[in-house]
């Protein structure tokens, strides 16, 4: 070669200039220059040549013969030189001489196909750099001409069809139009036919039509096309046998087709066979080789597929190093270095994506700027190096949050974009990339302009990849993500609504087995949750959990997004708890949680558990969760605030539960901390100004500390100002600083402040038209403000208005909470205070409310407490209000309502619900609804917050909607209503009911009868003489059978004559209630805990209130009612228990069970159908349980266990433990009669909430027994024993079979007995008849 060149030289020098073969030696001389570049790739032999080609086209000028070869020369030393540095004026310049050679050789000229083809060789390398549309399409057309004037049987045919089917794979490759690719495939084909075997241009061949199929298959996935892209480039390895100059092509072509067909099916032995053809070519390449820096990089890429596929620390560690080679050999100056620069850049970031080496992502960086600057303004890879200077910086933002990198990263973005204009190949990805770095500005910083900016460039990235772009599902995908940001942040129907249309067309384009397809439906499962969360169908949150699930399965142990699946699929089930309440959703939530290790995650799972179990260490566990993910997110991290805010929330829990006030004092410095963390202009500072002074306010309330108040009242204002009109939290902040506003006013008794807080509450209440789930609560606060400006100042326009907002809540249709419920108890209150006149409404609308709430509640012993608190004394106030109306129908009405609420509620589910069921085939699908629906809106209530109103309400009318469908059945009409006065009468079929009320405002009886108006009896005594009265009783309760306590009782039981029943006694005679008449007691509150029935002045020859009637007692009106209903039929056969445990567990022996149950043996064995025993160790919790599923008559004789403190855990002392009232409860006993509670204190319940009657003869009863026998104290064995002989001998009617009906007679009989034996008289008066 160096030969060639230097015999050219001598012959230049022979032929000096004038010389006629002086363009011609020229010419030759650059020949050989150019053929000693193309060997050893000198690029001072390209320059020398093209100088001299233009040197010997100054001596050809126009119209010379061989001007136009000159021309081509010239343009293809040209486009070399191009191609070696990348210098656009080289190609700019090779082209126009091409064109001009072209014009000289018009058609028909025997070179014009060369020039052609040489130009349309030129135009698509420009198009290359340059990506202008315009130069691809005029190099096909070109390739077209050249190719006419080359028929069939043409020596050049073959490239022709080979150069064209180059550029229209160019051209798929940009706009991804599959005409182009299938055109190119056949020319390929056709070229191959005309180099068949021994074609020393067959190899190539057979290489292009392989690497035209792999483009086809790229966008179409036809794994066909790859199969025979591989067998192709197999087949022309084996044409380029070791030796062979081609070979280390062939070799790597082949390498990237088994690539890619690994990424199809992860055959591992593809990849591997992919290394080690990458390890043949590199020794194909030895040091000096000028293409070993191209054959260390293939290796490199290749060793980076295989550990991102098996993560081992050698592949990345090697494919490193092999960059590392690759610069070492482009060293500055090097047309390459730049792009190995970006290599190696590249994969220490990916190795610090597995390890977070921050030196690595650093080294990363610098490369990056280090081939920014060799692609200055200009260069045709600068786009590229912006572009991934950009993602590194954004990369380490995300890890250190360090906002300048944030910001150049942006700036990196825009300044690609501009290198990209409209048509460019690569501007889809420069605008979602820029897109990419603004939503992570925005995440930090909260400026919501960046967020919009986002999504307006994913929008116009999206339309650049039309139906069929290989990019489309990315794009669906990203724009989805952002829009869902966006309703988060501003709440907007329409961007969740489009969202989930693009995750749904993302997710067609990722059929089964893509390897995307995992993402799509996690994403589609996550926004579907947020309509869930938005519009409570529970049909979303369902569709959520198996689009997680089937992520789950794509994402088996070892995938690096399996976590955050477990984590996405933990947060459903836990959403699904909260709705439907199934506990294996919310244990299993957790334990995926754990399986995830997302610390922030399973904290809040287990805050859900503790908010449901109230179980102390899940919001311990809690804490100390987030105390660790709070040290994951150092200073300077954009999720610190989230931390700091998510920690202080718990803490905010356990204060509540536990009173602790560090924890109070921790959460105020937390949320401090995080509102240093979200400035001014930051998306969630409001959220900061809120949780900080709400924290304030608490502490305010707690310490009285006035400074918290203040500064509470002063976050709040800033709060107010960052939500302007329109946002859905204003209400919410404006509620909150009026109620600072007020508490202030209340503590210092500014009128300024009681003002500023009744205007806003003002304006609140406008945010909050009909319909909203907290207009209730406005109209509360702006009612009980207006109240209390009119006690300071005595306006009596702020009375009529307080009046005036209280009546709007009698107007509520929706299913209501506890503020609702809240809301109508302060009206009353309001209208007893100033004597107004719509106390009675008030009434009225608190009880409905009550009743609707209560029926939201599962009848479950959890939700006692609710009730409780609820009800008060709302029920005996209303009776009393009802009295002094004059409306006595009303007042039974009324009284009912609110009294017993929890039995009412749990006879109303087991009756109602149970006959729903059976009743229609539709009944049973309504009544499934109708629990699944009220779960959801307890849910809902518990955990309302502003932005969850839309739920509340959308869940609200779906659960008046199932309402009212059941109300539209046959005999479902009153279905949830309370019973009328009509029906409630029905209780007085067998004898007078008289309610016995005591109120704060009087005291009343009331005689109900089943033919007639009730009759009034007033009562001359107070509220608080009756709570003494009784609370004097319980004191000497105790004392029963220890001390002389004959005396005091006697003092007890003559005030009850005097002052309550001979009153009632006297009343009863003028309906002709004759004496011996059996008569039924229903007091209410502390009268529930008074002996009435043993009422009397214990003196010779006058009379007590047993001497007069038999007494029975039941707990409202309604279960006196559902036991008559219960008839029993006269020829049924009597199934009769007999239960007793004398040897309890951990308890006192009882030595008088044995004979007490030989007795019941002995008088009803003859009787009954059947008789069964269970004693000692026989008498089980299991076994009486059992048993009284087969039989329908009891006697229970053992030790009882009142709990005062937590009623539902009263028991009956069996031979392995409490039988407690909630197992008791939860038992579905069939018909059962009549139950003989021969216990200690079976009628003793919680003393705070008397009215709710919550004791072991209530649970009987509400169990279905119609007849219950029990105690009100401590009983004496002897005296049991006696009273049971004498009571079952009475107990039978007249054919000879048991009569539940006579039990009241029966004891009544048995305790004369007892009277006559001179027993004392506790023990006469201790037992009890409840029911029929």
């Amino acid at each position: 070669m160096a030969d060639d060149v230097e015999e050219c030289r001598a012959a230049l020098k022979r032929c000096p200039p004038g010389h006629s073969d002086r363009s011609s030696s020229l010419d030759n001389l650059a020949d050989s220059l150019r053929d000693r570049f193309m060997q050893l790739g000198d690029p001072s032999d390209l320059d020398e040549s093209i100088e001299l080609y233009r040197a010997a086209l100054l001596l050809r000028p126009p119209g010379h013969s061989d001007r136009s070869e000159s021309l081509n020369n010239l343009a293809v030393s040209l486009g070399d030189r191009f191609t070696q540095r990348g210098d656009p004026s080289d190609i700019d310049e090779s082209i126009e001489l091409h064109r001009a050679a072209l014009l000289l050789r018009p058609p028909g000229h025997s070179d014009r196909s060369e020039s052609l083809n040489n130009l349309a060789v030129s135009l698509a390398g420009r198009f290359a750099q340059r990506g202008i549309p315009s130069d691809l399409d005029e190099s096909i057309e070109l390739d077209r001409a050249a190719l006419l004037l080359r028929p069939p049987g043409h020596s050049d045919r073959s490239e022709s069809l080979n150069n064209l089917a180059v550029s229209l794979g160019d051209r798929f490759t940009q706009r991804s139009d599959p005409p182009d690719i299938d055109e190119s495939i056949e020319l390929h084909r056709a070229a191959l036919l005309l180099r068949p075997p021994g074609h020393s241009n067959r190899s190539s061949s057979l290489n292009n039509l392989a690497v035209s199929l792999a483009g086809r298959f790229t966008q179409q996935g036809i794994l066909s096309d790859l199969d025979e892209s591989i067998e192709l480039h197999r087949a022309a390895l084996l044409l380029r046998p070791p030796g062979h100059s081609d070979r280390s092509e062939s070799l790597n072509n082949l390498a990237a087709g088994l690539g890619d067909r690994f990424t199809q099916r992860g055959i591992p032995s593809d990849l591997d066979e992919r290394i080690e053809l990458h390890r043949a070519a590199l020794l194909l390449c030895p040091s000096g080789h000028s293409d070993r820096s191209e054959s260390l990089s293939s290796l490199a890429v290749s060793l980076g597929d295989r550990f991102t596929q098996r993560g081992d620390p050698s592949d990345i560690d090697e494919r490193i190093e092999l960059h590392r080679a690759v610069l070492l050999l482009r060293p500055p100056g090097h047309s390459d270095r730049s792009s190995s620069l970006n290599i190696l850049a590249v994969s220490l970031g990916d190795r610090f994506t597995q390890r977070g080496d921050l030196s690595d992502l650093d080294e990363s960086i610098e490369l990056d700027r280090a081939a920014l600057l060799l692609r200055p303004p200009g260069h045709s890879d600068r786009s590229e190096s912006l572009n991934n200077l950009a993602v590194s910086l954004g990369d380490r933002f995300t890890q250190q949050g360090v906002p300048s990198d944030i910001d150049e990263s942006i700036e990196l973005h825009r300044a690609a974009l501009l290198l990209r204009p409209p048509g460019h190949s690569d501007r889809s990805s420069s605008l979602n990339n820029l897109a990419v770095s603004l939503a992570g500005r925005f995440t930090q910083q909260g400026v919501l302009s960046d967020l919009d900016e986002s999504i307006e460039l994913r929008r116009a990235a999206l339309l650049l990849r039309p139906p069929g772009h290989s990019d489309r599902s990315e794009s669906l995908n990203d724009l989805a993500v952002s829009l869902g940001d966006r309703f988060t942040q501003r709440g907007i129907p329409s961007d969740l609504h489009e969202r989930i249309e693009l995750n749904q067309a993302a997710l067609l384009l990722r059929p089964p087995g893509h390897s995307d397809r995992s993402e799509s439906l996690n994403n589609l499962a996550v926004s579907l949750g947020d309509r869930f969360t938005q519009r409570g169908d529970l049909s979303d949150l369902d569709e959520s959990i198996e689009l997680h699930r089937a992520a789950l399965l794509l994402r088996p142990p070892g995938h690096s997004d399996r976590s955050d699946t477990l984590d996405n699929l933990a947060a459903s089930l836990g959403d699904r708890f909260t709705q439907r309440g199934i506990p294996s959703d919310l244990d299993e939530s957790i334990e995926l949680h754990r399986a995830a290790l997302l610390l922030h995650n399973l904290a809040a799972s287990l805050g859900d558990r503790f908010t449901q179990r109230g179980i102390p260490s899940d919001i311990d566990e809690s804490i100390e969760l987030l105390r660790a993910a709070l040290l994951l997110r150092p200073p300077g991290h954009s999720y610190r605030s989230l931390s700091l805010n998510n920690l202080a929330a718990s803490f905010g829990d356990r204060f509540m539960q536990r009173g602790i006030p560090s924890d109070l004092d921790e959460r105020i410095e937390l949320h401090r901390a995080a509102l240093l963390l979200r400035p001014p202009g930051h998306s969630n500072r409001s959220e900061s100004l809120n949780n900080l002074a709400v924290s304030l306010g608490d502490r305010f309330t707690q310490r009285g500390i006035p400074s918290d108040l203040d500064e509470s009242i002063e976050l709040h204002r800033a709060a107010v100002l960052l939500l302007p009109p329109g946002h859905s939290d204003r209400s919410l902040s404006l509620n909150n600083l009026a109620a600072g506003l007020r508490a202030r006013f209340t503590q210092r008794g500014d009128p300024y402040d009681l003002d500023e807080s009744i205007e806003l509450h003002r304006a609140a209440l406008l945010l909050r038209p009909p319909g909203h789930s907290d207009r209730s609560q406005s109209l509360h606060n702006l009612a009980s403000s207006l109240a209390g400006r009119f006690k300071q100042r005595g306006i009596p326009s702020d009375l009529d208005e307080t009046f005036s907002l209280f009546s709007q809540l009698s107007q509520i249709s929706h299913a209501v909470s506890r503020k609702d419920l809240a809301a109508a108890k302060s009206w009353v209150t309001s209208a007893e205070e100033t004597n107004h006149g719509s106390a009675l409404v008030a009434y009225q609308t608190a009880l409905k409310f009550l009743d609707q709430h209560v029926a939201l509640l599962s009848s479950s012993s959890r939700h006692f407490d609710i009730v409780s608190m609820a009800t008060a004394s709302l029920a005996v106030d209303a009776f009393s209000c009802s009295i002094r109306n004059g409306a006595l129908a009303t007042a039974v009405e009324l009284v009912e309502q609110g009294r017993a609420v929890f039995w009412t509620q749990l006879a109303r589910f087991r009756t109602t619900l149970d006959e729903l069921s059976a009743a229609h085939h539709a009944g049973a699908a309504l009544a499934e609804e109708f629990k699944q629906l009220s779960f959801r809106l307890r849910n809902a209530f518990d955990q309302s917050t502003e932005d969850q109103s839309p739920q509340i309400r959308q869940v609200s009318m779906e659960w008046d909607d199932v309402v009212s469908r059941i109300r539209m059945l046959p005999d479902f009409s009153r279905f949830l209503l309370p019973p009328l006065f009509s029906d409630l009468r029905k209780a007085a079929g067998e004898g007078p009911v008289i309610i016995v009320n005591a109120s704060q405002y009087s005291c009343d009886a009331l005689i109900v009868l089943s033919d007639r108006d009730p009759v009034h009896v007033p009562i001359d005594i107070t509220q608080t003489e009756v709570s003494d009265l009784s609370t004097e009783f319980q004191s000497l309760s105790k004392e029963f059978g220890s001390f002389d306590t004959q005396h005091k009782l006697v003092r007890i039981l003559r005030k009850l004559w005097h002052d309550i029943v001979d009153p009632v006694v006297q009343a009863l005679g003028a309906p002709n209630i004759h004496p011996g008449s059996h008569i039924w007691w229903c007091p209410t509150a502390e009268f529930t805990l008074l002996p009435l029935h043993a009422a009397g002045l214990y003196e010779k020859k006058r009379d007590s209130l047993p001497h007069i009637y038999i007494s029975s007692y039941t707990p409202t009106l309604a279960t006196l009612v559902r036991a008559r209903q219960q008839v029993s039929r006269d020829a049924s056969p009597q199934y009769f228990v007999a239960i007793g445990q004398g040897n309890p567990d951990g308890g006192k022996p009882l030595q008088c069970v044995a004979p007490e149950l030989a007795v019941v043996a002995q008088r009803l064995t003859p009787i009954v159908s059947s008789f069964t025993s269970l004693e000692d160790s026989d008498a089980t919790v299991k076994a009486a349980v059992d048993v009284l599923n087969h039989n329908q008559w009891l006697h229970l004789a053992c030790h009882g266990m009142p709990n005062r403190k937590k009623p539902f855990e009263s028991s009956f002392a069996m031979r392995d433990g409490p039988l407690m009232i909630k197992d008791i409860i939860r038992s579905d006993w069939q018909n059962p009669e009549f139950a003989f509670l021969s216990a200690c204190h079976t009628t003793v319940g919680d003393e705070k909430s008397p009215d709710e009657s919550i004791h072991l003869a209530a649970a009987m009863q509400f169990s279905g027994f119609r007849s219950v026998i029990g105690s009100m104290w401590s009983v004496d064995d002897e005296v049991a024993q006696e009273v049971v002989s004498a009571f079952y001998g009475n107990l039978v009617d007249g054919s000879g079979r048991l009569d539940c009906t006579r039990a009241a007679m029966a004891l009544h009989k048995a305790v004369k007995k007892l009277r006559r034996n001179n027993v004392s008289l506790e023990q006469q008066i201790v037992f009890v008849h409840i029911g029929v």
